[in-house]
């Protein structure tokens, strides 16, 4: 036990700095009841790492949230009447009560439903406290805290003196029909400590309203879900709803499921949104909304971005809610704290770079001119362009060179699928070998790289959007959006004497970009020999592609690097290592590089939380501040970059400036190392340091004829050149036409 402690308080002391407090800050007006900030109210502490209302839960939410913050706790009632913090009336998801109590499962009508299992009004308070121990009941949240926690009395969580209180009583009637009364134990507290008192049942807030008056709690109605009948009156919520004024009799707000507020259509998409907030402002209540987390999926709108959902509800133009109930209580602190009235396009923080990876892919078909729009409307620094060829020597924008997964080529080009090693072990339909005319003729597909993995689709709505630019087309783009710069990617297909290096000089002298300063111009390439070539036009930036992971950077390999290169483009894993979802360290890749004065970009960051390190709380923020505060990159590579600016235009984001909230780094290892030994997943070998043979590649091939105007395939190169090999007709395989023809059969 006393090892818990310590590793946990060095876990505090290495995520958390103290808030400070500033010398003067600007009051923000709120569209919240009283004009004050929105309250972060944390559902059983932090219960989106830790077992809900653990002490390691709720010290880890005192102390990663804003000042003001709210601790909620569900009471449930034992069978000698002491108040515990568990979300369920019943005990099955602790591990060892079916084990002790095999035979003791019971059945109980609670809200008119047969429920069966260990329920918590059965045992001895002493019993539960030597018995069970808590568990993660999402099973996509960390279960190597399970059975190391036990059960939190309500005095335990009153005695840690969380800045506001927040005690949830949701089933006074079913224990008062088994002659236990939360009323009662309320008053043998004395309230003392209780900021507010949630209840749906109407019958207990009225009980409670004389007592909870003299002790300043607040009354919070909570509303269940439309059709459910509240057991005082034996109304539908739908039908109390009707008339809000009434509820202001008994309470001084109602606590609301988010999608009363904005609820989602069939497609997943927001619909309008309700006038609840803004009826129940008028009635004199305030509004709470519950359901909100880093690791639930919900609409499209937001784009896999936890803030924009709270900024949603926040910071709309219309109304405020007056606070939320949240398992993530620092992802609700930094929206109401950090991102919030960022109106205007705000400066941003710092010199990082917000770099696109195919423009905002996240959101529209990647490389599409829908793509480019919308990462320049979200203030994008640079926007990307990998660079493929046509059959007849058109330069365009593309990720590969095999268009099968990002268009709908396989319905209309399926016997121009080859296999070409060189590019990929799998076959393909590419880009040489269909005309530009032929391209355009096809629809752009959104790629959505978890949809398999965790059924996480992007956008759907947009899925075939947009049209592929030229890439003359694109630098044209650039200049007339005014972006700070462009990067232009040349990746495999350069190996293939198909020109790309050729076309890509030429467009960028006839776009007179090699002239100029004021926009940059970074040339990416995995190969050393590509950016070698552009050696002699000294405003470009030449980036070299890492795209294996590395464990560190001997200066051999830096000095060989800056032969070749004025930054790196890094993988995630090259920075911090990760294992089973737990950053488990970090590498001094980043510091030996820039000892060579060699920048860092990292890539590719995306907002699914599938994606994120428990460490960086499922939150795509909390990534982008570990990588540019904690690790001191130079850029950031993200198919989201309205993530990514929101974050940079934040003065959260500023560690250097007194503020009373920010938004901190995570510490690598430190959140794993709470953890019991023998439940941490087990360590994994380091990455091999970066070899200077590795980045040397040999020189680029002639070009060959890759094309002509009576459309025949261009000629074959000896194997030797390092052109396009011989490519079979073979066709795809059996299970990726299955594959995509379920893609699709969707559309």
């Amino acid at each position: 036990m006393l090892r818990f402690f310590i590793f946990f308080f060095l876990f505090i002391h290495s995520c958390v700095a103290a808030p400070k407090i500033p010398a003067a800050v600007p009051a923000t007006k709120w569209l919240t009841l009283n004009g004050q900030e929105p309250a972060v109210v944390a559902r059983g502490g932090f219960s989106g790492l830790f077992p809900e209302s653990s002490a390691s839960a709720n010290d880890l939410a005192i102390s990663t949230s804003s000042p003001g913050l709210t601790m909620l706790c569900n009471l449930q009632m034992t069978k000698d009447g002491v108040g515990l913090c568990l979300s369920d009336i019943r005990l099955d998801n602790a591990p060892t009560i079916s084990t002790l109590f095999p035979k003791a499962q019971k059945t109980y009508k609670v809200y008119g439903q047969d429920l069966k299992g260990w329920f918590v009004l059965d045992y001895s308070a002493d019993t539960i406290f030597s018995n069970v121990s808590l568990v993660q009941n999402i099973f996509s949240r960390p279960s190597i805290f399970d059975g190391q926690m036990p059960v939190s009395a309500v005095e335990d969580v009153l005695g840690i003196k969380p800045p506001k209180f927040w005690l949830s009583v949701q089933y006074d009637a079913f224990y008062m029909e088994h002659k236990l009364s939360a009323a009662a134990y309320l008053r043998s507290l004395r309230f003392r400590g209780i900021t507010f008192i949630s209840s749906p049942e109407i019958g207990f807030l009225k009980s409670i309203g004389m007592d909870a008056l003299r002790a300043k709690t607040k009354l919070i109605f909570e509303f269940k879900d439309p059709e459910a009948i509240e057991p005082t009156t034996n109304k539908k919520y739908s039908e109390i709803l009707k008339n809000l004024a009434a509820i202001k009799a008994f309470a001084s707000g109602v606590l609301v499921p988010k999608d009363y507020i904005w609820a989602l259509d069939s497609a997943n998409y927001l619909k309008p949104a309700s006038t609840f907030v803004a009826d129940a402002h008028k009635a004199g209540l305030e509004v709470y909304a519950s359901g909100f987390a880093n690791d639930y999926r919900t609409s499209y709108n937001y784009s896999y971005d936890p803030s924009a959902e709270y900024l949603q509800f926040v910071d709309n133009g219309q109304f405020s809610v007056d606070g939320f109930i949240t398992d993530f209580p620092p992802t609700a602190s930094q929206a109401i704290s950090c991102l919030s009235h960022q109106k205007g396009n705000l400066p941003k923080i710092g010199n990082a770079l917000v770099i696109t990876h195919n423009g905002a892919s996240g959101e529209y078909p990647g490389c599409t001119d829908l793509a480019y729009q919308k990462a320049v409307d979200d203030g994008a620094d640079v926007i990307d362009c990998s660079v493929q060829m046509s059959k007849d020597g058109m330069a365009f924008c593309h990720d590969s060179a095999d268009i099968t997964a990002t268009t709908n080529a396989m319905t209309t080009f399926m016997s121009r699928a080859t296999s070409v090693p060189e590019i990929q072990p799998t076959n393909g339909i590419f880009s040489f070998d269909l005309t530009w005319a032929e391209i355009q003729s096809l629809k752009p597909q959104i790629q959505s790289p978890f949809s398999t993995s965790g059924g996480f689709q992007r956008n759907p709505a947009n899925k075939n959007a947009g049209k592929f630019m030229t890439l003359v087309d694109f630098l044209e783009f650039g200049k007339a959006k005014a972006v700070t710069g462009v990067l232009i990617n040349i990746q495999a297909t350069s190996k293939k004497g198909l020109g790309i290096v050729d076309a890509v000089k030429s467009a960028l002298t006839n776009s007179t970009l090699d002239k100029q300063s004021t926009q940059k111009v970074l040339i990416q390439s995995d190969d050393s020999s590509v950016l070698s070539s552009f050696e002699a036009v000294p405003p470009y930036t030449r980036v070299l592609s890492i795209d294996k992971e590395i464990g560190d950077a001997p200066k051999p390999s830096v000095d060989e690097i800056k032969k070749h290169a004025e930054a790196v483009n890094l993988k995630r894993s090259s920075l911090d290592t990760i294992s089973e979802s737990f950053a488990t360290g970090k590498t001094n890749v980043v510091e030996e590089m820039h000892k060579g004065n060699i920048s860092v970009y990292v890539s590719v960051l995306r907002n699914e939380y599938i994606s994120i390190a428990f460490d960086y709380f499922s939150d795509p923020t909390v990534e982008l501040a570990t990588f540019i505060a904690g690790n001191g990159v130079d850029g950031v590579i993200t198919e989201f970059p309205a993530t990514a600016t929101r974050y940079l235009r934040s003065p959260c984001s500023d560690l250097n400036k007194d503020q009373p909230y920010a938004i901190l780094p995570a510490e690598a290892g430190a959140l794993l190392s709470v953890a019991a030994k023998e439940a941490q997943p087990p360590a994994i070998a380091p990455s091999p340091p970066l070899d200077a043979k590795d980045v040397i590649d040999p020189p680029l091939p002639p070009v060959a004829n890759i094309g002509s105007s009576d459309g025949e395939a261009p000629p074959h190169a000896p194997p030797h050149s390092g052109t396009i090999a011989t490519s079979a007709n073979l066709g795809l395989s059996l299970l990726a036409i299955l594959a995509l023809g379920v893609l699709f059969a969707v559309e």
